[in-house]
């Protein structure tokens, strides 16, 4: 009995650890995946709303870091 409950203490302290990790990746993941969103929206967006109106779309890390759009001023509505 006394080994049953050291074995079971010892798997909650290393879930512990481990789900920590688990959130932190999710996170990332969260973020990540947001900034895709947004990255390919701006480039949608922008065939739709102004083709005309000059451009670079800045790189998917660009994205990750400001998680905001990035199109041209008055580009969209």
């Amino acid at each position: 009995m006394i080994l049953r409950v050291m074995l079971l203490s010892a798997i909650a302290l290393a879930s512990s650890d481990t789900l920590d990790t688990v959130y932190v990746d999710l996170s990332q993941a969260k973020r990540d995946a947001r900034a895709l969103e947004l990255y390919l929206s701006d480039r949608k967006d922008h065939k739709e709303h102004c083709p005309k109106k000059q451009w670079e779309q800045p790189p998917l890390s660009k994205y990750k870091e400001t998680l905001i759009s990035h199109l041209p001023n008055n580009c969209k509505n």
